[in-house]
């Protein structure tokens, strides 16, 4: 059996790929912040890569599968992964790691797909670039680079930062003019299994199959939750339709693991 190490299983995207994963695999999961209810899970392992070294852990759990999830500091996460490479170098191991859409935010005129070349004008794209290119360089049964558009779904921090605008009656920024696709976090979770069970390599880009101008789809969201008479501020930041989308073109999924707006936008009111 595989034994899995969830780095940021206390995070909303960490915490549920662990949860999709542990009732299959030997799964851990790091956690940072005091929790009672990760404290009392022997399976998860308390852990602060600011003032720790990642090796003592791994040492200790010896994972063949490590998924980084995790969030913080970016000098931080830099040594946090450089240690994961290191040891999966040394070791019958590989490396899931969690990326963005983000590191093709200086590309505007088109999506983007798996292997076209990254570029990001944002200090967050070019810290995922920087972790991509050091895995990039790795053989390719040892890494895996799974990029992700806005992630929706019950209690994402973006639905609640929505609902949370709402209640306060503030106005919801949106961007009519950027054209997006987006994804759902139990689809995520299912595809990560999938390529999990079926030991695929590469890059997989996980968003929907297809976009969506991004003030659209919020206010789409919005209507599904019953929300009316909204107050929306309209950002432009550029006359023309501007692209941050990533779509699968080299490493398609199943039909059943694929994705539409439209179930994103229903998602919402999963419980």
């Amino acid at each position: 059996m595989e034994r899995i190490l969830v780095l940021g299983a206390s995070g909303f995207i960490g915490n549920a790929i662990y949860k999709e994963l542990c009732s299959y695999f030997d799964t851990h999961g790091t956690y940072f912040t005091d929790n009672t209810e990760f404290e009392k899970n022997h399976q998860f392992h308390q852990f602060d890569m600011e003032t720790e070294n990642l090796e003592l852990l791994l040492h200790n759990l010896k994972p063949t599968i490590i998924i980084s999830a995790v969030r913080g500091s970016f000098e931080a996460q830099l040594g946090l992964h450089y240690s994961a490479i290191n040891y999966i170098l040394n070791h019958s191991c590989k490396l899931i790691f969690i990326s963005s859409a983000n590191v093709f935010d200086a590309f505007t005129n088109y999506p983007s797909y798996e292997y076209d070349k990254t570029l990001s004008q944002s200090i967050y794209g070019r810290f995922k670039i920087k972790i991509e290119n050091a895995l990039l360089r790795l053989p390719n049964n040892k890494y895996n680079i799974l990029r992700l558009p806005m992630v929706f779904g019950q209690g994402s921090p973006r639905l609640k930062e929505i609902k949370t605008l709402i209640d306060l009656e503030e106005a919801i920024e949106v961007f009519p003019n950027v054209v997006i696709n987006v994804t759902e976090i139990s689809k995520v979770t299912q595809q990560v299994h999938y390529i999990i069970n079926r030991n695929k390599q590469g890059i997989f880009h996980l968003g929907s199959s297809d976009l969506v101008h991004q003030k659209d789809f919020i206010e789409d969201v919005c209507e599904i939750l019953g929300y009316k008479n909204l107050r929306f501020k309209n950002v432009y930041n550029s006359n023309e339709d501007r692209y941050l989308a990533v779509l699968p073109k080299d490493n398609l999924l199943p039909k059943n693991l694929q994705i539409t707006v439209q179930q994103v936008i229903e998602a919402s009111l999963k419980k």
